[in-house]
Parts: C-alpha cells; sequence; structure tokens
C-alpha cells in the first residue's frame, strides 16, 4: 500500500513509518522543514514537502496514495478554536480525495476526549465539554466520510505515548520534579491515566491502515489505567526526592500550566479489548512504570 503520513517525523510518528515500512508498505511522509526530510529518509519514506497550512500538498499527497495516515496536530494551545479548525480542515482535505474508493483514512486523537471517572470503552461518547474536547471536530469529520465509502477510523492514543526519547506529557511531569525538588501528585492521586508503547501504537496503527472497517473508533491502550501516585513515586525513588499531595489550587501554579494541572488531576481510565479483539492487536512492550525505572526517562540529562 502507498501510505501517505503526516506527522511522521513527531514524536509517535518515526516509530509508525519504521513499523509500515517494515511491513513491505510505500510510504510519503509530510514535511515541514528539511530536518523533518531527513528524518523521513532516514527511515526509508519519501519526503512531501508542505504543511498543516497547505492544503494543495496534503491534497496532492492523499490523492497519490492507497491510503492516509494523520497524526500530525499543530498550532497554538491558548487558540483552541483555531487548533481545532486547522486539524477539521485539514482532515476534511485528506478525505476528499479518498472519496468513493474505499481506501482508508486513519487519524489520530486523544483518549483525554472520554468522560472522567469511569472506565469507558470505545461505545462510550465523548464528553463535549472535557478537558479535550477540541479533538472531537476532527474525529467527527473523520467519521462523516465512512458514508462516502471511505475506510475512515480513528485511534485515540493513551495521554502517555511512552518509550525512549519522550518528549510529553510524562517527562514535563519529571522536569518539574526536577526543577521543584518534589515528585508530586493531585488530592490522593488515585486518578488514573491509561498508557502504551510507543512500538505498541505503531503496531495498531498499521492493523488501522490494513483492516479497521469503515467507522470504527480504535483505543491505542496498553493499560487502562495507571495511577498518577504510581507514577509520582516511581519518579521520586528515581530522582532521590521527596512525594507530595496538591490541591487543584496548589497544582495550578506547581506545574506548567493550568492545563497541565488540570490534566495530571484527571481520572480517564479507558478499554481497549474492543479495538484488541477487532484487529487482533496485542500490547507486548514494556509498561510504563517499567519504562520509567529501566528507560531513559530518569537518566537522560535535564534539559
Amino acid at each position: 500500500m502507498r501510505v501517505f503520513v503526516t506527522g511522521g517525523s513527531g514524536q509517535t510518528g518515526p516509530a509508525v513509518v519504521a513499523e509500515l515500512v517494515a511491513a513491505g508498505h510505500s510510504v510519503t511522509g509530510l514535511a515541514r522543514s528539511d530536518a523533518a526530510a531527513a528524518r523521513l529518509e532516514s527511515l526509508g519514506a519519501t519526503p512531501h514537502r508542505g504543511s498543516l497550512e497547505d492544503l494543495d500538498s496534503l491534497h496532492s499527497g492523499a490523492t497519490a496514495a492507497d491510503g492516509v495516515l494523520h497524526m500530525a496536530y499543530g498550532g497554538d494551545f491558548s487558540d483552541l478554536d483555531d487548533m481545532m479548525r486547522r486539524d477539521r480542515t485539514a482532515i476534511e482535505t485528506l478525505g476528499q480525495p479518498l472519496a468513493h474508493s474505499g481506501r482508508p483514512l486513519v487519524i489520530t486523537s486523544g483518549t483525554l476526549v472520554m468522560p472522567a471517572g469511569r472506565e469507558t470503552t470505545e461505545k462510550d461518547e465523548p464528553d463535549m465539554a472535557g478537558i479535550a474536547a477540541f479533538r472531537i471536530a476532527g474525529e467527527r469529520a473523520c467519521l462523516d466520510f465512512a458514508a462516502r465509502d471511505v475506510r475512515a477510523s480513528v485511534v485515540r492514543l493513551a495521554p502517555t505515548v511512552h518509550g525512549p526519547e519522550d518528549h510529553g506529557f510524562i517527562p514535563m511531569l519529571i522536569a518539574t520534579a526536577r526543577k521543584t525538588d518534589v515528585s508530586a501528585y493531585v488530592g490522593e492521586g488515585t486518578n488514573r491515566w491509561p498508557a502504551v508503547h510507543r512500538l505498541d501504537a505503531a503496531v495498531l496503527f498499521r492493523l488501522a491502515l490494513e483492516k479497521a472497517p469503515a467507522g470504527s473508533v480504535l483505543h491505542g491502550v496498553a493499560e487502562s489505567g495507571v495511577t498518577l501516585k504510581s507514577i509520582a513515586e516511581t519518579i521520586a525513588r528515581g530522582l532521590d526526592l521527596p512525594t507530595a499531595s496538591l490541591t487543584p489550587a496548589e497544582a495550578a501554579t506547581h506545574f506548567v500550566s493550568p492545563f497541565m494541572a488540570t490534566a495530571y488531576g484527571f481520572d480517564g481510565p479507558v478499554s481497549s479489548a474492543h479495538t484488541q479483539e477487532l484487529l487482533g492487536w496485542s500490547p507486548t512492550h514494556p509498561t510504563l512504570l517499567d519504562d520509567l525505572e529501566h528507560g531513559d526517562y530518569l537518566t537522560r540529562p535535564a534539559s
């Protein structure tokens, strides 16, 4: 399959591109810079110069492909409406050349769109007033193409897609612990985050492209819920720091931003049982806490 990929040079993207190439697919990746182009070439992909704002480049990339995988997400988090608009427009642009062809369109969302406080499944509706509601418009734009004979599916990734050289939420938590000399959590720390290893996520994206039925909502989750207290305690042991419980008000100033304080206090366990059964996906790589203890999270130089 000739696959057009956006976000192929980002954090999760290189693992996905490598997985696709190893499986025999031909990958063309959107590249907005020389560095991104070089990274894609090193993975065996062909760069396609452009950006999410360059709709002509998105359209031409999708037109030439047998399937499209959209992982890129950009913009200014201080303007969520603009981020939502950009993502929806990109998805609509990528999907239009696939209409009435049966070709796959796979886009990325996150499990933080789901309601808090209970373990949710792929069959549950996202929370329109939730912490990540700005991702829902993109999900709907993608799934709407299922009615136009596109094999459209959404992969909701766990908030932590962990593995070597991660630069997401967990490294931000570690950086705050180093800066403040305490590894903190919100309240009792019993709130739960799903997690998935980057290499397991890469396999899921490949399977979604190859065989996910039209209209599928998939959960990229290997662990349904890891408590934030256990994460903070593992960081504390590795850095030889104390732990501390913060009130929501204290967390708003302790962490990188009020948004991140809310995220670190979010209780959002998620099941992927349906995804695993539907696609035959079986995560096999280390857990988040194993990665924290034995990976590079606590040994790489502080940035």
